[in-house]
């Protein structure tokens, strides 16, 4: 990995509001290296997307700013792709469809027959082969996003961005998704930065993860490293002392160090826990 890859640099950002303007980021500064894997956790409303939306180029920092190999990101391109929670696809066309759409606008140098098999090729990273002919109304909530994000693959992207890809899926589809992007990460080598608001992910899926703090003027509170060897496989990390160390220094970030009002206080629980014990012990006994 190569350092200085993607650098974020003193990014922050005001809109406009009829009371005046509101600062959502307040001096963000990261440095990501080429096939690093990056996840961006924190409170809703902390500016996770907004950091996301900044280097994809759809929003223009008011002060910093992205450079991404030696060269300002004003705009977005085809060197960072984006992939959301919803998979945005279209719904009257075929899976090949969706992302051969992608291969035509990005590889319009290569041949008819480059294209076709560029696309069953990205299809098949997502093990969507089976499946290619079938609009997104046939197949799966799983299905429809490992085409969104073969077709974002598809354009062989400097930078894969993805805004909680995996959060409308339920537990099982989602521990699939999962392995399946470690598994093209491992074989890409992409660079990867990810929002999530699931712990257990950001440690299984990163190599760092960024902790935000709560806005307005969020910004970054932690970054942790995450020194797992690879390929990781969840069942043998599950009892892993490690794994649960870094589980539980994000875990005391969000919920001790930046919890918001509606976001239980766990010193407060574990507190009341022990308070609670010896008075339901004793009135067990009165019971008996």
């Amino acid at each position: 990995m190569s350092a200085h890859y993607l650098d974020i640099s003193g990014v922050s950002i005001e809109f406009p509001t009829p009371n005046g303007p509101f600062k959502a980021l307040d001096n963000v500064n990261l440095k990501i290296a080429q096939g690093e894997f990056i996840s961006l956790i924190g409170h809703s409303g902390c500016g996770k997307s907004t950091v996301l939306n900044i280097v994809a180029g759809l929003y223009n920092a008011t002060q910093g700013g992205v450079i991404l190999q030696g060269k300002e990101v004003l705009q977005p391109g085809p060197d960072r792709a984006v992939v959301f929670q919803n998979h945005s696809l279209f719904p009257w066309l075929s899976c090949y469809d969706n992302v051969r759409l992608a291969v035509d606008k990005c590889m319009k140098n290569k041949s008819k027959a480059e294209r076709h098999e560029w696309t069953e090729h990205n299809l098949e990273l997502v093990h969507m082969g089976h499946a290619m002919h079938k609009r997104p109304a046939e197949i799966s909530g799983g299905m429809k996003q490992r085409v969104g994000i073969a077709r974002a693959l598809s354009m062989q992207p400097k930078v894969l961005l993805m805004d909680e890809p995996f959060g409308a899926l339920d537990a099982l589809t989602r521990a699939h998704m999962q392995d399946s992007l470690m598994e093209i990460q491992t074989e890409l080598n992409n660079t990867v930065i990810m929002i999530t608001h699931d712990v257990d992910e950001a440690v299984l899926l990163s190599d760092r993860i960024v902790m935000m703090t709560n806005g307005p003027a969020a910004t970054i509170g932690e970054i942790l490293k995450v020194d797992l060897e690879r390929p990781r496989e969840r069942l043998s990390l599950a009892d892993d002392p490690t794994y649960n160390h870094y589980r539980a220094d994000v875990l005391k970030f969000l919920h001790e160090r930046h919890a918001k009002k509606d976001v239980p206080d766990t010193k407060k629980l574990r507190a009341v826990e022990t308070e609670d014990t010896p008075d339901s012990a004793a009135d067990s006994n009165a019971a008996a």
